[in-house]
């Protein structure tokens, strides 16, 4: 099972990978082509030494040259590499933001998890694709390379060298199975930390406020040390293993050096089946070493092909996680009809609990309040509209458009809640959220109508003033305007409130209501209120 799930998880990231050229690995492997040839140059030189400084020369100016393409081989190996990351980690980095702004509702990720995915996560995958990939295919035929070549010179040696290299895979798959769970494991944790945080953050004017510091502070340092400690196993497991591989490359070239020495020297015993030269033993000898090379590599960056492959296995929970249905393109020329038939709203995380059924029409250009206590399902039959419920039993329709065809109606709808998100930018930026490329006239004409002149007038820098992600400064009256300026300027046929003017004092819902009536002309609207005094201007109650 095992087995299976690393297969897989390689074939993830191979499909991450389709369509960059491996220039990387080709950089490293040339690297062992140009160790082999250093090896057999220096021999040469050495033997062809006391012949004098001329006739080695060659072999000499071969060395210079296999060292300095050596360098450049791994120079040019690892900013290719880098450049290939990158590469794959801005389209997939793309990709994961476009799947996670596009999750269907319900789909039970958490907004700091959902971050840590499309930040952290992505990021991880850089060790994998800088230095373990093309580590793993230097790994592959480097040794078998190195080992053709020693069997050129002595087949003695080139067993010795295999001989080591047996017990040491048989190690690597070990360590690499326990490697592989220790990086899951550090993985989730790293992941629930961040994302505890992140909703911590964004939930901290709530928890101040029930004095609640204590509690989630003691929860996020449980949260801390639990990654603590998945690192430290996640650094053991590194550290045998890499005690394993040097005590390994360490033994097999003791070993050829000691065979090497003593046939010289004709000291071995036991009669060997071959007569070792010399030169022949001191390529076997410079070979040994490179024999380990591509592996020390390869070790080195055995973390990071863990770590890439448990984020990329979490990417792939974002990538297949089930999505909104994309809106289909409806041209409408006017304010639309629009009918519930028998209509039933569920929910992704449990579909058993629903809202509904509910028949009710709204003809074009008028406007419906649904009316009824907290937790009737109100704002859930509206979002029903733009994809953020799911249909579950009957039908919605728009001028005869159907939601369970067309997937959502969004384009179609302006959306005016009680909570408007803000962004950490001006007050212009934040209501041209709705029409990105509006002129500066028509934002401040909607904010105007919206009745957002007076507090701008109050503010220095008017439309330019900042606010911070929570819109500081702002009353909850201001901050409903400016919902209503956004669904003023988006030029939609059909308008959604949801509980505009909770909250508000009698003077201040009077004023709101104005505006929601200017807001409506020329729509369809469709209202959740508890206020008699809003339900008042629709041409219909529905009461849940």
């Amino acid at each position: 099972m095992s087995r299976a799930r690393s297969l897989a998880r390689f074939r993830l990231l191979t499909t991450i990978a389709k369509g960059e050229p491996p220039l990387a690995d080709l950089a490293l492997g040339a690297d062992v082509v140009l160790a082999v040839a250093f090896a057999w140059s220096l021999a040469r030189a050495l033997v062809l030494a006391p012949r004098g400084l001329a006739v080695a020369a060659p072999w000499i100016a071969a060395i210079v040259l296999a060292v300095s393409l050596r360098g450049v081989a791994a120079w040019a190996g690892l900013r290719l590499a880098a450049a290939r990351a990158r590469r794959i980690k801005r389209r997939l980095r793309r990709q994961v933001l476009e799947a996670a702004l596009n999750l269907r509702p319900g789909a039970g990720r958490l907004v700091g998890e959902t971050g840590v995915a499309v930040v952290d996560e992505v990021e991880a995958l850089d060790g994998y694709f800088v230095r373990y990939a093309p580590a793993r295919a230097a790994a592959v035929f480097g040794p078998v390379l190195v080992l053709a070549a020693a069997v050129t010179a002595s087949p003695i040696a080139a067993g010795l060298l295999l001989a080591t290299l047996i017990p040491f895979v048989a190690l690597m798959i070990l360590a690499g199975g326990a490697a592989a769970e220790a990086s899951r494991r550090q993985l989730d944790a790293l992941a629930k930390l961040s994302g505890l945080f992140a909703d911590r953050v964004r939930s901290l004017p709530l928890v101040l406020a029930f004095q609640a510091e204590a509690r989630e502070t003691a929860l996020i340092g449980r949260a801390a040390r639990e990654v603590a400690g998945r690192t430290l196993s996640v650094l053991r497991i590194a550290f045998v293993s890499s005690a394993g591989l040097e005590f390994f490359a360490a033994l097999s070239v003791a070993l050829v050096a000691v065979y090497a020495g003593f046939s010289l020297l004709g000291l071995l015993p036991f009669k060997a089946p071959e007569t070792l030269s010399f030169e022949h033993g001191f390529f076997v000898l410079a070979l040994a070493p490179e024999f380990y090379g591509p592996m020390r590599r390869l070790a080195a960056a055995y973390h990071e092909k863990q770590l890439g492959e448990a984020a990329a296995v979490r990417l792939q929970a974002v990538l297949g996680a089930p999505r909104a249905a994309t809106p289909a393109p409806i041209a409408l020329a006017g304010a639309p009809v629009i009918r519930y038939r028998a209509a039933s709203a569920a929910f992704a995380d449990d579909p058993a609990l629903r809202i509904g059924p509910v028949d009710f029409e709204v003809p074009a250009g008028g406007i419906l309040a649904l009316v009824g206590p907290t937790g009737s399902g109100k704002t859930t039959l509206l979002r029903l509209l733009v994809g953020e419920a799911l249909l579950a039993e009957g039908e919605v329709e728009v001028a005869g458009h159907r939601l369970s065809q067309a997937g959502s109606f969004a384009p179609l709808v302006a959306w005016a809640g009680q909570a408007p998100i803000l962004l950490p930018r001006s007050i212009g930026e934040n209501v041209a959220l709705a029409a990105p490329g509006a002129a500066r006239e028509r934002i401040a004409e909607v904010c105007d109508r919206a009745g957002l002149a007076e507090a701008l007038a109050a503010r220095p820098g008017g439309l330019d003033a900042r606010l911070d992600e929570r819109g500081s400064g702002l009353s909850g009256g201001e901050r409903r305007r400016i919902g209503i300026a956004r669904a003023l300027l988006k030029a939609a046929p059909i308008l959604i409130l949801d509980e505009p003017t909770a909250d508000l004092d009698e003077a201040s819902e009077t004023a709101m209501i104005a505006v929601i009536a200017r807001a409506a002309e020329g729509r369809t609207v469709l209202i959740a209120t508890h206020s008699d005094r809003l339900a008042a201007i629709a041409g219909q109650v529905v009461r849940l």
